[in-house]
């Protein structure tokens, strides 16, 4: 049985992935400093609450646990505050990476997936995004990836580090086996926003509306948190049998604008939206869609989440549990 080490596995996608790697068969261990994650999101997997700054407890969690490969998530991922304090997000992302990088080195784990984005594109002039495009990010949040995948490559080139970068696009929905979906605090994301706003009564905010689309709102990629937790377990497996260094994007390669979104989650839930129209966000680019074919072709990645709907539906189903509970 292969031993999987997961950074940032408290989190959001972290933890689906971690929960699907143990029903796929992994000996999982998860590492967090619970900082932005749940302790509760990892019940039942082995767990070690630390920092990616302790490089030295790293590596001694990756020696003794024989790990053969690590899959790294943790990483601070709001655009809109890493404009407000790039610093915290150089310090923890890319610092935090270099530390993770050294106790793999000390350990002599040889192996990783890294958690990327499609943010490192910035505002690309091929929609769908095909992985050739250069990299031009628009925020400090997408350079960090950009600068963790460059040091990616040369690692691979002068260290003998074989590693997989997925960039993806926007995660959400819930998996109803784990009963895992979004938490962050503060959240960001769309649709749990759209959700809580619809739940509260309180209007949700949207970041513009005279963007270069059909409806002058962003563009986006949506995918389900269990076809991006797939796509790493495939990215793992494919490192673990010998596959070489590469980068996919991950993607249902339709975009929906944020109001069509809007007009899904209302569509799902049988309730108004309160939403008023605020400026733009910092650093947002007007259109992010995937092209993920090269995921679909090299490792057999096929989403099972394709339809907006299906994905608001479990987004839902997760909303309706938790305010029951609250």
């Amino acid at each position: 049985m292969k031993k999987i080490l997961v950074t940032g596995g408290a989190g959001y996608i972290g933890s689906n992935t971690a929960h699907l790697l143990v029903r796929r068969g992994f000996d999982v261990m998860v590492v967090d400093d619970l900082s932005r994650g749940h302790a509760h999101n990892v019940a039942g997997i082995p767990f070690r609450r630390l920092n990616l700054s302790e490089s030295g407890a790293l590596a001694d969690v990756l020696a003794r646990e024989k790990a053969d490969a690590v899959i790294h998530f943790a990483a601070y991922i709001a655009v809109g505050e890493s404009t407000q304090n790039p610093e915290l997000y150089f310090s923890n992302n890319v610092g935090g990476t270099i530390s993770l990088l050294a106790a793999m080195a000390q350990a002599k784990v040889k192996r990783l997936v890294f958690s990327s984005t499609a943010a490192v594109y910035g505002m690309p002039k091929i929609v769908p995004i095909p992985e050739e495009s250069p990299f031009a990010p628009v925020n400090p949040y997408g350079e960090t990836k950009v600068m963790i995948e460059t040091m990616l490559g040369w690692l691979d080139q002068y260290s003998g580090l074989r590693s997989i970068a997925l960039r993806y696009f926007n995660a959400c929905g819930s998996d109803p086996e784990s009963d895992l979906g979004e938490e962050h605090d503060p959240e960001t994301h769309l649709i749990p926003l759209l959700l809580k706003a619809i739940v509260t009564g309180n209007p949700i905010t949207l970041f513009g509306d005279d963007y270069d689309t059909p409806d002058g709102t962003c563009i986006r990629d949506y995918i389900h948190v269990m076809d991006l937790a797939a796509a790493h377990v495939l990215a793992v497996e494919n490192l673990l049998a010998g596959g070489a260094s590469d980068a996919f994007n991950v993607g249902t390669g339709t975009g929906h604008s944020v109001l069509q979104v809007v007009r899904a989650v209302e569509e799902v839930t049988g309730n108004k939206v309160p939403y008023t129209i605020g400026p733009r966000r910092p650093g947002d680019p007007p259109s992010l869609v995937a092209n993920s074919e090269k995921l679909k072709r090299t490792l057999g990645w096929k989403p099972k989440f394709p339809d907006l709907t299906d994905i608001v539906k479990t987004a839902w189903q997760f909303e309706q549990k938790r305010s029951a509970t609250s």
